[in-house]
């Protein structure tokens, strides 16, 4: 018992000291003096890419991150870099004639992709909700449930269930649905369902609405229903209108996140029902995450079955969520080995993703073991978000 206690409280005093050097590269490194807000891409080793578009989900990470860490230990710097995304966010982001939030902007601010992709408003509506709890601000709370009603009522399908992935401006249908262009051109996606899921639940926690629980009952409900592969405890990860499956890939960073993002939302709308299936489940898609962590301790990014092919990239946010996952599947099963691999996903980190000259984490590792040098530090996808939440997820559990 000692040495696990010992073990347990070594592990959150190494993740409060990297969550420190999380948000301490964040402050540093990414806000844009000239422009406003934070610059939307820095490459491998820091450098600003001048004129890089600014991504809406970008800054809505930065928001909740800043705003998480504030609520968490209330550090002034904290919510002065939370304040910087949030106004930036209203001033440039926020689209006020037809409703939602645009996916980019120009570096000076200027609309870009003004698609309404559903994925970013809900990561606003998040963040909102987080930062709601670190100003105390009720405008701020009203923008998130005002973005809430626009989903509901622009993307939500009354007749089949879940959200229609994106639309144009004025939310009229649009003929390219995708997130990036490795995503499948469907109507329906997992990765879409997750995140409105994630950011009910956080708007829940300060909007205990009616409306608002059954939405996130019947998203849990499709999970059980559509994403979660009862035969293989993977994730479904595409669908079109009629929920018939379009890709058999597997996503093993989106498979472990989802474990425990799913018993939050259960747990924060009291449906002890569906938490005890969750928790069920949460062990098999562990299990059989479990099968993809290489030798080094690192977690492949994907696998594709049509080809019997892992995909043994290791990617930063896919340890991230490791991290996470198999410490949430510990508390769940009491099994000794879930913790180790969470620690274990730590280490990978430690010795291979963290970025030790630089700054911040590497986006990832290829299948030889090399550093990924192409990709950003900082950009439309690269955020604090996985890795900082990773760490103040597990600390708060530790407690």
């Amino acid at each position: 018992m000692a040495e696990l206690t010992e073990k347990i409280s070594r592990y959150k005093t190494e993740l409060a000291e990297e969550l420190k050097n999380i948000l301490r590269y964040w402050y540093d490194h990414t806000p844009d003096e000239v422009s406003g807000g934070f610059f939307g891409r820095l490459d491998n080793d820091s450098q600003v890419i001048a004129g890089a578009p600014k991504g809406t989900v970008l800054n809505a990470r930065i928001l909740w991150t800043f705003s998480a860490a504030f609520n968490q230990v209330p550090n002034a710097d904290y919510l002065t870099a939370a304040y910087r995304a949030y106004d930036y966010i209203c001033l440039y982001m926020i689209d006020y004639k037809d409703g939602g939030v645009y996916w980019s902007v120009d570096f000076e601010g200027q609309p870009l992709d003004t698609k309404k992709q559903v994925y970013a408003i809900a990561f606003t509506i998040y963040a909102f909700s987080e930062f709601y709890l670190a100003s105390g601000d009720e405008a701020v709370k009203q923008k998130a449930i005002d973005l809430f009603y626009i989903l509901v009522e622009k993307a939500y399908d009354p007749a089949q269930t879940g959200y229609f992935e994106a639309f144009t401006k004025d939310w009229q249908p649009i003929g390219d649905l995708r997130l990036s262009a490795k995503d499948a051109n469907e109507k329906k996606t997992m990765n879409t369902h997750l995140h409105v899921l994630e950011a009910y639940t956080n708007l829940y926690r300060i909007w205990p609405d009616k409306a608002l629980k059954q939405h996130l009952s019947v998203l849990i409900n499709n999970f059980f229903d559509h994403f979660i592969n009862q035969q293989t405890y993977n994730l479904n990860l595409f669908f079109d209108e009629d929920w018939n499956s379009k890709s058999g890939l597997v996503s093993y960073g989106h498979d472990i996140e989802a474990t425990w993002l799913l018993l939050e939302a259960a747990e924060v709308i009291g449906d002890e029902g569906a938490g005890d299936r969750i928790r069920d489940v949460s062990i098999k898609m562990a299990e059989e995450t479990l099968k993809a962590i290489d030798a080094d301790g690192g977690l492949w990014y994907e696998y594709e079955p049509a080809e019997d092919r892992p995909i043994k990239e290791k990617h930063w946010w896919v340890q991230a969520e490791a991290m996470v996952g198999f410490f949430n599947a510990w508390q769940i099963s009491g099994d000794e080995k879930y913790l180790d691999q969470s620690i274990g996903s730590w280490e990978f980190v430690k010795e291979k993703i963290l970025d030790k000259a630089n700054g911040e984490w590497f986006w990832g590792i290829k299948p030889d073991g090399a550093i990924m040098h192409t990709e950003d530090k900082v950009g439309i996808w690269k955020c604090p978000y996985h890795n900082g939440r990773a760490c103040m997820e597990i600390i708060k559990r530790i407690g």
